[in-house]
């Protein structure tokens, strides 16, 4: 399969869906799933959103220095807002292409991981709102293949093509280099998978379908999206640098916790000095997550 391939290739003896219907009912499932994923979607008649209107795409981030200069403005109005006080320049830009990327990577993991469909997300069809970080997304095509395998390498493929060109962009404001940029992506990609295990573990809670205490997290839907982010990034797969990495931690209550460690630093803690560094921080050791836990 090539990367980018728009091709849809259903279970024998089903009926055949159109990409962007079947895209559609993947998304609106995951928007009530993650509600940290301020998204919305676009029929397919809709206008694009505008700079007009403070919208800059994917592709305009990458290509225009004013697009990506007023997303940074708005990031560093918005964290001014919320802190009192403007970050650095790179902190700013870093903490904005991190949201990006997250978004970026639940966007386009999402579908796979709840309906094994790999959506092709162009740059130009993913729009943020500069003022307030909002999403907007016009779907379209998707690929699926026959192989577990396969389907592995067309997600990363989907990922690396989008994300390549606005990583370009924002190397020099960010002051990262392309391990350090695709770092991100790795941890992001595998931290995206990850909140949605447990966001679908939220889901069965609520019909009394989540593991008792002291159950080992075997079977439950945060400990199947560990294993799928680990299989998706299990190392090597450049130019993703590392590897998902999970490992689990054991509370004196018999429960089983998952973590893993940031090949880089998100850089919260440039942002709010008071907050405690986050629980996968490479500054963090498994001593204090334990105690936090």
């Amino acid at each position: 399969m090539v990367p980018g391939t728009h091709l849809s290739v259903v279970p024998h003896g089903a009926p055949p869906l159109a990409p962007s219907a079947a895209l559609v009912g993947d998304y609106r499932r995951l928007l009530e799933l993650c509600p940290v994923l301020e998204l919305r979607l676009l029929d397919p008649a809709e206008p694009a959103p505008s700079a007009a209107d403070d919208w800059y795409s994917g592709a305009e981030l990458a290509d225009d220095e004013r697009a990506l200069a007023a997303a940074l403005a708005g990031e560093e109005a918005r964290i001014a807002a919320e802190h009192g006080r403007a970050p650095r320049p790179h902190v700013t830009a870093s903490r904005l292409l991190h949201h990006y990327v997250w978004s970026a990577c639940l966007i386009v993991a999402g579908p796979w991981h709840l309906a094994r469909r790999v959506p092709v997300v162009s740059p130009a069809d993913l729009w943020l709102h500069a003022p307030t970080g909002a999403l907007a997304l016009r779907p379209r095509g998707h690929v699926t293949v026959p192989s577990d395998d396969e389907l592995r390498a067309e997600l990363r493929a989907a990922v690396v093509a989008h994300l390549e060109p606005v990583l370009a962009a924002f190397a020099r404001p960010t002051r990262r280099r392309d391990r350090a940029l695709w770092g991100m992506v790795t941890d992001d990609l595998a931290s995206a998978v990850w909140y949605l295990g447990r966001m679908l573990d939220g889901d069965a809670a609520a019909v009394g379908e989540v593991p008792a205490v002291g159950e080992v997290l075997a079977g439950d839907a945060e400990g199947a999206a560990v294993a799928a982010a680990g299989a998706v990034l299990p190392g090597g797969t450049q130019p993703l640098p590392g590897a998902a990495d999970f490992r689990l931690l054991h509370t004196p209550d018999g429960r089983a916790h998952h973590t893993r460690t940031r090949l880089g630093c998100c850089l919260y803690y440039a942002v709010k000095p008071e907050a405690v560094a986050c629980m996968t921080c490479p500054r963090t050791s498994d001593e204090e997550r334990l105690s936090r836990l």
